[in-house]
């Protein structure tokens, strides 16, 4: 697929049928992942698959986020149609490691010299590359975050190192009809006059 195919058609998909994802699209998936960018060639990051059923009801049982507050039910229905899961995580301790290092010139690990966590930012873009490969693999996904108050037990559940933070988690699978509605069909796309400034704002 040509790449602005790639980008034009990349959407988030909340909702899969029952057609398993071959493990070859998943490796080419995790694979393209590491590929990413990451300050110092740092690479702290950490990619959790899970493809059993049994694993990704584990997944759901932990971080199914509280509807009390907001109806989420269609979101979770199609959600958890998705074959294959991927916890993207971050470590901090590793970008402040790299940069102590002496061709990095920092001698401590003091966090306040960045301007902003590219832990996150790298693992961010590790995401995107995933997104962007299950299109080229003719499949779809998408990126969602854990609720905070289940993070401790999506951590304790699946033995991830204190290290390592939950960036996100890309669900994959081949897209069917349905599913929650996303902002896109509420909201217009910004016009790119509103958002591109050339020579300054």
């Amino acid at each position: 697929m040509e790449f602005q195919d790639v980008v034009r058609k990349r959407r988030m998909h909340r909702k899969f049928t029952d057609e398993p994802v071959p493990a070859e699209a998943v490796d080419r998936i995790t694979r393209n992942a590491v590929r990413a960018p990451s300050a110092g060639f740092s690479q702290g990051w950490a990619f959790v698959v899970l493809e059993t059923a049994a694993d990704r009801d584990r997944f759901w049982a932990t971080s199914t986020p509280d509807t009390s507050e907001r109806d989420m039910s269609a979101w979770l229905a199609g959600m958890r149609t998705a074959p294959v899961i991927v916890l993207a995580l971050a470590s901090k301790a590793a970008y402040l490691r790299r940069y102590a290092e002496r061709d990095k010139g920092w001698e401590d690990l003091d966090e306040s010299r960045w301007p902003v966590p590219f832990w996150h930012v790298d693992v961010g873009m590790a995401s995107l590359l995933m997104l962007q490969t299950a299109v080229d693999e003719g499949l779809g996904a998408c990126f969602f975050g854990v609720p905070p108050e289940h993070v401790g037990a999506v951590r304790d559940e699946f033995g991830i190192p204190g290290e390592f933070e939950i960036t996100g988690v890309v669900a994959v699978g081949h897209p069917a009809d349905g599913g929650a509605k996303g902002s896109p069909t509420r909201r217009k796309r910004k016009p790119e006059s509103e958002v591109i400034h050339r020579g300054g704002w």
